[in-house]
Parts: C-alpha cells; structure tokens; sequence
C-alpha cells in the first residue's frame, strides 16, 4: 500500500492530476504534497516522491541544486539602512543577473569533484567557471534583511545555472529515447551506468549551486561592507545552505524534492516569501508523513502571464513601500500578490517545521 499524504489546502485539479500521475507509477511508493504546491513539468512544483531503485531526472527538475543559502551578519539594521540605494545599485554592478554571466573565469577548486564525460562536456562548452556568483532570472533573488533583533541577514536564491540546465535537459532526453526532453516519468534503474552517471552529475550540480551562491554571497558582503564598515572584512556570524530540487538515498529509498526543503529534526532551513514579506528561517520537525520536508517557498498563485495581465504596476509599487527594490513591469509577475500568502503557507506546515526568524526585507535584487 502507498503511503501519500496532502498538505496543500488549495490545489488546483492540475496539480493533483499531475501528482497522482507520478504517483500512480510502480516504483512510487511514497509521497507529499506540500502547502505551496503548484503544477511544475512532470511533477508538481512542491511535491517528494520516494522511490524504488530508479531516479528520474525530471523529479529533480532543470534547475539541480537550485536553493537557498542565508547569512546572518553582525551589522544592525540602522547601519544599513543609510546606504541602502547605494548598496542596491553596487550588487547589481557586482553580481551578473537574467542571462548575463562574469568575464572572466571565477576560481574554484573542483577537480576533486566525481563528474561523468557527459557533465564534462557541458561544463565546458557552458564555460561553468564564468557562471559562478551570477544570479539568474524568474524567482530567482537577493534580499537584504533583518531579524528580530535587528541583525542584518544576506539571502539568497539561485542553481546551477546554465550547467545544471544542460545536465538536467541531457539526461531526460537520455531517460525518455528522444532527442527531445519529453514530459513524463521517465527514469533509470539507480544501479544502471545512466542512473549512476545521472547521480553523480546530479551531486557535481548541486555543488556547483552552493559554490554559485557563496560567490553571491561573498560579493554582497563586499559590496555592503564597502558603504557600512570600509576596510574590514566581512564576518558571517551563521550560514545556512539547503537545496530543494535535488534527490538523496535514504533508508532503502530515493527521495526526490522537487520545490521542497529538506526538514529533519533540527535541520536549519530558508523558506522565502515574496519580495515584500520577506523570509524564515526555520528548524526542521522531521515529520515522516512529509519525508522529512517543508515548503520550499510561497508557491505561485498566479502564473507569470496572468500575473502581468492583472497586477498594475501602481499596485505592485504600493506592495513594495519601504523597500528598495526594482518595481518595473520586468518584474510585475514577481509582485506579492502574485504568490500565496505566505504567512497562511507557514503556519499549514506547522507538524514540518519550526519558525526560528522572520526576516524582513530592506533591499531585494531580482534577476
């Protein structure tokens, strides 16, 4: 008997069409349904699915890796504050966003890091090197913020990039037979050459996606330290990084979290908000029924279109009063209103995850 579990309250028919698809394969044996669910390509956004001996790229998704890192630093709001238009435009001059990667190659020491001849290939027609600490597009952010106390925290989203992209486009046209990367669920036996090859990219991207979001990370503590406390070097009191699409080999199973955070006991996590409510840092419960998983966000309640179709650009300007951030119809589809709400999003996950801080936004970067 499968084991799945629901969480989320208000699933469009889409969604749990798509869920119960994947479900409905033999080698799906449990699964979850998270409270910010939306439909995603071949499994939903904020959906875990355990399986027996196979792994399926599309389960993971196109961007590997892709996830959140969050630094608290030892600066105090009223310090950042004064400069946070002058520290807005400095990251945008120091961290490529959209389509746009570095210059010049950016040091990294990874050839210690298993890869296949496939990843190989890719990582230097897509010259990975030149990608790392380069943000992205879409949901993709940085968010200046503070806590409780008043301690400012640097926040980050981004992948793998264009690395992890090409590797996950690779391996589901290798998964489905097609020169294509079809929708569906196709994947390989973990114990085939594909599957392992798979698995070891897999884990080569979702370093690389750390690795893309400490570069970040390093340039927007230099960039604030410039303003706030010139000539000294940036401290980072605590760092949190967690993934939420990847795939891990647990108790016989491979666990894929597709838009999930992983939340053991006592595992420190990022659930974001939106560009207005900021983010939480939270403590995992280790609940089973959600294969040890949260949210990894809000979760769309608007698709991208639609959202540029109904928010005006006065409303999403009124949204976003007291934090500097770009309010453009460029990024009219990631206003608040077009995501759930977030504070509704927490509290249905309450048996996942314990809240530690909610951290307010000051300044926000979007790709």
């Amino acid at each position: 008997m499968k084991e799945i579990n629901i969480f989320a309250k208000d699933a469009d028919p889409d969604t749990l069409r798509q869920f119960t698809s994947a479900m409905d394969q033999r080698f799906a044996v449990k699964g979850a349904l998270l409270p910010d669910a939306h439909l995603g390509y071949s499994l939903p956004i904020g959906a875990v699915v355990a399986t027996d001996g196979v792994i399926l790229p599309a389960w993971v998704g196109y961007d590997i890796g892709c996830g959140m890192c969050a630094v608290k630093t030892p600066l105090k709001t009223e310090a950042v504050t004064p400069f946070r238009d002058k520290i807005f435009h400095s990251i945008y001059r120091a961290v490529p966003t959209g389509f746009a990667h570095n210059k010049a190659p950016v040091e990294w020491d990874y050839e210690d890091l298993p890869m296949s001849p496939v990843l190989r290939r890719i990582f230097e027609k897509e010259q990975g090197l030149k990608q790392l600490g380069t943000l992205g597009s879409g949901n993709h952010f940085i968010e200046i913020s503070y806590d409780e106390e008043g301690y400012v925290w640097v926040v980050v989203h981004s992948g793998s990039r264009h690395v992890g992209w090409n590797t996950a486009a690779t391996y589901m046209k290798l998964a489905s037979g097609s020169d294509k990367a079809k929708e569906g669920h196709f994947g390989f036996k973990a114990t085939s050459s594909e599957g392992r090859d798979y698995i070891t990219d897999m884990n080569f991207c979702l370093q690389f996606a750390l690795e893309n979001r400490k570069k970040i990370i390093e340039r927007v503590l230099r960039e604030i330290y410039y303003y706030v406390k010139p000539g000294e070097t940036p401290v980072q009191l605590v760092f949190i990084n967690r993934h939420h699409n990847h795939a891990e080999f647990k108790n016989g199973l491979w666990i894929h979290r597709k838009g999930a955070t992983h939340a053991e006991k006592g595992m420190e996590g990022v659930i974001p908000g939106n560009m207005r409510d900021g983010s939480f840092i939270v403590a995992g419960k280790g609940n089973e029924k959600s294969l040890n998983s949260s949210s990894h966000g809000a979760g769309r309640a608007v698709s991208r279109k639609k959202a540029k179709r109904i928010i005006t650009l006065d409303e999403f300007r009124k949204e976003l009063e007291g934090v500097t951030a770009n309010v453009s119809h460029a990024t009219l589809d990631e206003a608040p209103r077009a995501y759930k709400n977030i504070f509704d999003i927490i509290k249905q996950q309450k048996d996942m995850v314990e809240v530690v801080h909610h951290l307010i936004p000051i300044i926000n970067i979007k790709g």
